[in-house]
Formats: C-alpha cells, sequence, structure tokens
C-alpha cells in the first residue's frame, strides 16, 4: 500500500533523495546479453531473428513480416466500435501534432546574401510497440502519426508476435490507420537491432521510437549512433498533487491508471492535508480488490509514495524534484498552479481530466519521459521526426564585412587553414 511521508516528521532531504532515485539500471548480465543479441543480429540477419523469435515468442514461426491478408482479417475480426475508436483516436493525435511543425526559414544579411534554417523530415523510422500477452495499439497511434505528420516516409512497425505466431488484430488495425508501411514479428532487443542495422527482410532505419521493457531500452541505447532513438523508456509514473477541493476517489483512480502497467510502476501523492491523505490511502483499499491486474497493483503501490506536505507551494516543489511522467493537478485555479510546475512528461488540469483520456484519445502523444528525465526530455511529437540543416549564403561584400572578426577569432585559436580560407577569397577581387 502507498506509504506515507511526512514532512513535519521526515527531513525534506531524505524525501528529495527517494524522489530522486530516477529510472532502473540494467545488471551487468543484462548488458552482457543483450550485445550479444545485438552483435549475431548484426552478423546473421535473418536467421538470428528468427531463432530468437521462435525462442521467446512463436516457436512455429516462418514469416518475419505480417501479410496483407492479415491486414484485411483484423478488420473483420476488430468490434466496429474498436475501429472506430481507433479512427477517433488517430484523427485527435493528428490534429493535435498538425501545429508543431516547423517550417525551414531564413533572414537577409545587411550586405548581401542570406541565412536560414532547412528543416527535412527523416526518411524512414522504426516504432517498437509492446506485446506479447498484451496489445497497445494506442503505442502505434501515439508514435507512428507524429511520424507522418512531420512527413516521414515510411514507417515500419515491430512488435512481439503472440504464442500462435499472430499479431493482435487491434494492433494491425492501429497500424493501418496511423500510416505504418510494414509490420513485423519482432520484440524484444533483436527487434531493435533489427531496425538498426537492416537484415534480409527489416530495412534500417534513421530513428527508432515507442517504449519497451529493459532490454529494449538497453538495446536503444547502446544503438544510439549507429541510429537516433528516442527516449530512455523506464517503467510508468504518475504523480498528483491535491489540496482540500481534490475528489479522494479520483486521485486513487488516476493513481491505478499508470500503476496497472506493470509492478516496477510508481505513483506520488503530494498534499497537504491529512484528510485528503487519508481518505486516498482507504479508497485505494476499497478499489484494489475489484481490479483485474490486483496483483500487479499491489506490487506497484508498494513502490509508491504519497507525501504530507508542509504547503502547496512545498507540494509542487517534490513534484518538480520527482520530475515524473505524468502529472495531475487536483486542485483549486490549476491554471494558476501550472506556472509552478517545471518538470512533468505531460500536465493533467483540474477534477475532470482523468490520465486515461492522455493515453489514448485526448490528442498528444503518451510516449513520455520517464526516470526523472522530464527534467531535460520532452514527449514525443512531431520535431522527433525532424532534422535541421543551416544555411550560410554570403556575398562578397558580406564577407569582407565579417573577415577582421573570423580572422581574429581564427588567430586566437590558432587555426591558420580558417584564416588563410577567406584571405584567398578577399584577395582575389
Amino acid at each position: 500500500m502507498l506509504r506515507v511521508l511526512n514532512l513535519q516528521a521526515e527531513p525534506i532531504e531524505r524525501v528529495l533523495a527517494q524522489l530522486r532515485q530516477g529510472a532502473p539500471q540494467p545488471t551487468p548480465e543484462m548488458e552482457a546479453q543483450v550485445r550479444t543479441i545485438l552483435e549475431r543480429v548484426r552478423m546473421e540477419g535473418d536467421r538470428a531473428l528468427l531463432d530468437y523469435t521462435r525462442q521467446w515468442d512463436c516457436p512455429t514461426l516462418e514469416a518475419l513480416e505480417v501479410a496483407d491478408a492479415e491486414f484485411e482479417a483484423a478488420y473483420r475480426q476488430v468490434d466496429t466500435a474498436l475501429i472506430t475508436a481507433i479512427q477517433q483516436a488517430a484523427a485527435r493525435v493528428r490534429r493535435f501534432h498538425k501545429p508543431q511543425r516547423p517550417h525551414s526559414w531564413h533572414i537577409l544579411e545587411a550586405h548581401g546574401g542570406w541565412l536560414g534554417q532547412l528543416v527535412r523530415p527523416l526518411t524512414r523510422v522504426g516504432v517498437y510497440a509492446p506485446g506479447g500477452r498484451a496489445q497497445y495499439p494506442s503505442t502505434v497511434i501515439m508514435n507512428a502519426i507524429p511520424a507522418k505528420v512531420a512527413g516521414v516516409d515510411e514507417v515500419i512497425l515491430c512488435t512481439p508476435p503472440q504464442r500462435d505466431g499472430t499479431i493482435p488484430p487491434s494492433v494491425l488495425v492501429a497500424a493501418r490507420e496511423s500510416g505504418v508501411s510494414r509490420v513485423f514479428k519482432l520484440g524484444g532487443a533483436q527487434a531493435v537491432a533489427a531496425m538498426a542495422f537492416g537484415t534480409e527482410t527489416v530495412p534500417a532505419v534513421e530513428k527508432i521510437v515507442g517504449p519497451g521493457n529493459l532490454y529494449v531500452a538497453l538495446a536503444k541505447r547502446m544503438l544510439w549512433g549507429t541510429v537516433g532513438v528516442d527516449l530512455w523508456a523506464g517503467p510508468s509514473e504518475v504523480a498528483v498533487i491535491a489540496d482540500e477541493s481534490a475528489n479522494p476517489a479520483y486521485i486513487a483512480a488516476d493513481l491505478m491508471t499508470q500503476l496497472e502497467h506493470g509492478a516496477e510502476s510508481v505513483g506520488y501523492l503530494f498534499t497537504p492535508s491529512e484528510r485528503i491523505m487519508h481518505e486516498t490511502r482507504a479508497a485505494l483499499s476499497n478499489l484494489l480488490p475489484q481490479r483485474a491486474r490486483r496483483a500487479i497493483l499491489e506490487q506497484s503501490l508498494g513502490n509508491s509514495v504519497g507525501v504530507l506536505t508542509r504547503s502547496l507551494p512545498e507540494a509542487f516543489e517534490l513534484a518538480n524534484a520527482a520530475a515524473p511522467e505524468h502529472l495531475t493537478l487536483m486542485v483549486q485555479q490549476p491554471m494558476h498552479w501550472l506556472g509552478h510546475v517545471r518538470n512533468a512528461g505531460c500536465i493533467f488540469l483540474g477534477h475532470d481530466t482523468p490520465q486515461a483520456a492522455g493515453d489514448y484519445v485526448a490528442g498528444p502523444s503518451h510516449t513520455l519521459p520517464t526516470g526523472r528525465a522530464a527534467r531535460f526530455e520532452s514527449p514525443v511529437s512531431v520535431e522527433t521526426f525532424l532534422k535541421r540543416s543551416s544555411v550560410i549564403a554570403l556575398s562578397r561584400d558580406a564577407l569582407r564585412h565579417l573577415a577582421p572578426d573570423i580572422l581574429a577569432l581564427a588567430d586566437a585559436e590558432g587555426l591558420e587553414a580558417h584564416a588563410a580560407a577567406v584571405q584567398l577569397r578577399l584577395h582575389q577581387e
């Protein structure tokens, strides 16, 4: 159950230290195993992929790529209401991300020429979606659509097959509705390796996005540089800041929304109200027996902390130290308090904004920084799939105007060839 720390009895430094622990780190054994997988996929390609997938996912898998007939069957198997929900979610995510796209620009130089920035999308990206015993169509939507809005030509998807070798129909429908070009029955570090290096079947991509377990995250970290990656995806995190106006049942429900993702998930409640803390813990106890994922929730609630603060501003100070993936402000005048938030992946304002809306249909991508990375990272967005090139075009007059400063700096740094390249042009007038 949710542990309670009382700042009237606990030194704030001790509480801050607990909140600053960050994401779990891999063991040396895990690192060695992932290195072996990456190297084998690099050297053996499809043969390694089939071996690993047969070992861990589907013993009888014959083909790595999902066939057109499987997509067609998926639309027949998925309930019409779910297809509509997927389409509506895709439309809302697309609408939210369209205004994010920056454009190329330029400014004129006073002495002739111009300076600018050229914005271009990546050519091919890979999305990883967890799978196996679960299905996450929302993960496909939240990662593929920002890429397509950015203008990426080709988006591929890797997700683990079920024991019978199929991909959940809802995931295939989401892939089609999100503009995914090809889907591969691959999970784990081997999927990341396939997208990074390319194999006979899986094309190499320029960037890999999407959440996964610690092995997937570790593979992405190891392959950064060979391929671009998005975020270190750790366990789900949820934080709620609440004052006396909050509904404890809502708080408990929102905490459980993210804590049911996995046993390693962690939740925080920051409040100056003893009543809110007591009633929220009671609500959690009442709700727990009703939840299908009770065993997972019992473990993740054991990781979680309620902090009884001395004031509401102190609650925000602690939340900023935790830098959570999801942060809900269940307070009066949440717009007023929004300015106090510095570190959070996604912020939910007010009593009627459940975190489930953000996970599925609100619009922003739900691929968010975890492990306190919200201190310096942002959610997946259109900009995740863009690259920028600076452009410089100088006239001879502009070069002559800039030359004294260029030469002075080149001389200070002892870089004679820099200075010579400028002087050559000026002396040829």
